[in-house]
């Protein structure tokens, strides 16, 4: 399902305004993000339902109704608090959880992807209620029929910046410093994993401006970096699985790392504890490129069960250094896609 489309066809056909605009007659919001979200998928969603259910006259009643499917990170509840939200697996189908909802979404918002295969588990759901869909996203790629109605900001360090935006104005603050503590709070975890915590290179001037003014408004850096940054000791065996496995190709330009199945059960892990493990071979001063080959049963990774056999996730990273390799461009030949530095595929292999 869906045509990808790169470059500029995969571009906004509504501003940050015109969501504000739709999402304020909306009495009934469900947000949704990609398959096993990350931190600025949680972010941008969680912040977005805070914001939705703060904004005008609905604030009175709960309107905005999250969705998360797929390997939830270890700390997800802790980061939702007392926000309500959905997690949909076989023992909580779509079907049940669309019961829930009280009736049909007037708008459905979804944040940090524009593609059908993230979106696997809800697909179905939302071929029908295309008008209703409206999209954030910062991806170099996304599904054309998606949606007629998207906000597409590719030179975003994280989807949370233009979310934030959306949120200030839906709330009528002047600056993000004014949003409430928790709505800039979620927003500020997003941009600060998607940035590495302010390593990557996609921290640029805009991203430094973003993230002052949520401090401003209260987000507690510490707390967040406490509860999302700590390792369970299934993790910590799980790195030193991967870095073992570590091998170098071309020069030591390619560095690549290997999770079995087999690994992550002896580790005692979850799916959960493999974000990020791609970095550390990007500590190599020689590699310009890192590919981690993340082995799993199709419903460990949020997928449908139909399919047989194992699934492998592949995460790559470069560096912005010459020279430079597009990832997204390796990711979009094997079915996936993502950012110019950062990208990732699932393929039917072990």
């Amino acid at each position: 399902m869906g045509t990808v489309h790169l470059g500029p066809m995969w571009n906004s056909t509504v501003t940050i305004a015109q969501i504000a605009q739709r999402l304020a007659a909306a009495s009934r919001v469900l947000v949704l993000t990609h398959l096993k979200p990350d931190g600025d998928a949680v972010g941008s969603t969680l912040g977005a339902a805070r914001a939705l259910n703060l904004a005008g006259s609905w604030s009175a009643k709960t309107r905005a109704h999250l969705w998360y499917y797929g390997p939830p990170p270890p700390w997800l509840a802790e980061i939702c608090g007392p926000t309500a939200y959905e997690h949909l697996s076989s023992s909580n189908p779509v079907a049940s959880a669309a019961e829930r909802l009280g009736g049909e979404p007037d708008v459905i918002l979804i944040t940090d992807t524009g593609s059908w295969t993230q979106l696997e588990p809800v697909a179905e759901y939302l071929a029908s209620r295309r008008d209703r869909i409206i999209s954030i996203d910062h991806h170099a790629q996304g599904d054309d029929d998606l949606t007629k109605s998207r906000f597409v900001d590719v030179p975003s360090a994280a989807v949370c910046q233009p979310v934030a935006e959306l949120c200030r104005v839906m709330l009528g603050k002047a600056s993000l410093a004014e949003l409430p503590k928790e709505v800039a709070e979620p927003l500020y975890l997003g941009l600060a994993t998607d940035t590495g915590w302010f390593r990557h290179s996609n921290v640029n001037a805009s991203v430094m401006r973003t993230a002052s003014g949520l401090l401003e408004a209260g987000a507690d850096h510490v707390r967040l970096l406490h509860a999302t940054e700590q390792n369970s000791l299934g993790r910590i065996r799980l790195i030193g699985k991967a870095i073992s496995s570590l091998e170098l190709h071309s020069n030591d330009r390619i560095a690549t790392m290997v999770i079995s199945r087999a690994d992550m059960q002896e580790s005692g892990a979850t799916p959960g504890d493999t974000g990020g493990i791609t970095d550390f071979s990007q500590s190599l001063g020689a590699v310009r490129v890192s590919a981690m080959l993340n082995e799993a049963l199709p419903g460990d990774f949020g997928a449908g069960g139909d399919r047989d056999g194992p699934l492998t996730k592949i995460s790559l990273r470069s560096k912005s250094i010459a020279p430079a390799v597009d990832v997204n461009a390796i990711a979009v030949k094997l079915g996936g896609g993502g950012h110019v530095r950062a990208a990732g595929a699932r393929m039917a292999a072990d």
